[in-house]
């Protein structure tokens, strides 16, 4: 299948093992050799890491739809709660000309949301900011303002930024997305398109859960499938339950060509941790195994030698958890406490349903036999 990562076209990814990963919104690309120690990037419009603690919902928030005795889907109610909550976000980038000038360029834009009116803080995807000089959040009220960038992380797809201007802000309500239930009714609201569409609305229902895309960044997640229409601009958008609590972060869709009504939002409730860490500390750290994973070692080059599918270990940080467990460069992952890893995004699918300091059986494949190794996962944060 082919999956549109919510990204511009003017940026593209190279397709992963089976999937043809196509860039439609705003960043540049994140390929490049996938590790489960990947050095995040650094970015742009990155501000010094905010000392106070996160108060999600702090300040005034979007009230909770009534649905006692309602039989028909609060779609009108829902939009006008929640679409105040919802802004545009623009990417701007240093573009030079052929005439040797320059100067920032709207590259690309996505949507977002208030999750704390009383501070500013918007959650939105990494890849709608990523490699930003200048960020343009849009309000509801037609106001254009400057954000800073609080904090983003690649590893999840995730981001935060800030805008001093709090005043007349709504924050959304935030859910709990584990309670999701197949068929459940759901909107999308975000700005398909930019400003010209803002705040566009989108029924639908969850279509599936647990569901794992083989990108990065959404591929930490099992992300809410839904056919509700999520398009271009629509990445960082609030994907909001029959109450208007967002429950998830519309983030990609599948645009293979004769697929329709296949879009994917992280959950909420799984990306809130990380959302937490992106205001407190301005970064997100993860659990880790300090290996590099050689992307190339596919299931058919697995198959056509003999060998079972897994992540290949390229390199081993020296005295590091995996080093310490006796890993080494040669080996091939192929399960984490008995689950079965087939690629280097599934490793890190798994890896980040742990925390630092926890210990974990890796299974790994070396001179045609299997051994269990047990290793205590260590933390990985940016540098």
């Amino acid at each position: 299948m082919s999956y549109y990562n919510d990204r511009d076209d003017y940026s593209k990814r190279r397709p992963h093992f089976f999937a043809i990963i196509v860039v439609t919104l705003i960043s540049a690309l994140l390929g490049g050799v996938i590790a489960v120690a990947l050095v995040p990037s650094i970015y742009g419009n990155k501000q010094p890491a905010p000392t106070n603690q996160v108060v999600l919902n702090g300040g005034t928030t979007t009230p909770i739809i009534k649905t006692e005795g309602v039989t028909n889907f609060p779609v009108a109610q829902i939009a006008k709660a929640t679409g105040p909550a919802v802004v545009g976000i623009a990417n701007f980038q240093s573009k030079g000309t052929l005439f040797g000038g320059g100067g920032l360029t709207e590259i690309g834009s996505g949507s977002g949301f208030i999750v704390d009116s009383q501070h500013g803080y918007i959650v939105t995807n990494n890849h709608v900011v990523e490699g930003a000089e200048k960020i343009v959040v849009s309000l509801a009220d037609g106001r254009n303002i400057n954000a800073k960038l609080v904090g983003a992380d690649d590893r999840t797809d995730l981001a935060v930024v800030q805008i001093a201007d709090t005043q007349g802000l709504t924050a959304t309500q935030q859910g709990d997305s584990t309670k999701l239930q197949v068929g459940e009714p759901v909107v999308a609201i975000g700005n398909p398109g930019g400003q010209e569409f803002a705040r566009s609305v989108t029924t639908g229902v969850v279509s599936a859960t647990n569901r794992i895309l083989d990108i990065p960044g959404e591929a930490s997640f099992n992300l809410i499938q839904t056919d509700a229409a999520i398009n271009p601009g629509n990445s960082g958008g609030p994907l909001v339950n029959y109450q208007g609590q967002v429950i998830g972060i519309n983030s990609a869709k599948n645009q293979e060509a004769g697929f329709e009504g296949m879009g994917f939002a992280i959950p909420i409730s799984d990306a809130l941790p990380t959302i937490k860490q992106l205001i407190e500390k301005g970064y997100a750290s993860h659990p880790g195994l300090n290996v590099q994973i050689d992307p190339r070692y596919t299931a058919e080059y697995a198959s056509q030698r003999g060998w079972p599918a897994g992540a290949y270990v390229s390199k081993v940080t020296l005295g590091g958890p995996a080093d310490r467990a006796g890993i080494i460069a040669g080996d091939v992952l192929t399960k984490l406490n008995n689950k079965e890893i087939k690629s280097s995004l599934e490793l890190t699918h798994e890896l980040f349903k742990y925390n630092p300091g926890d210990k974990v059986t890796v299974t790994i494949y070396r001179n045609n036999k299997t051994q269990d190794v047990s290793v205590t996962l260590t933390e990985i944060k940016p540098q």
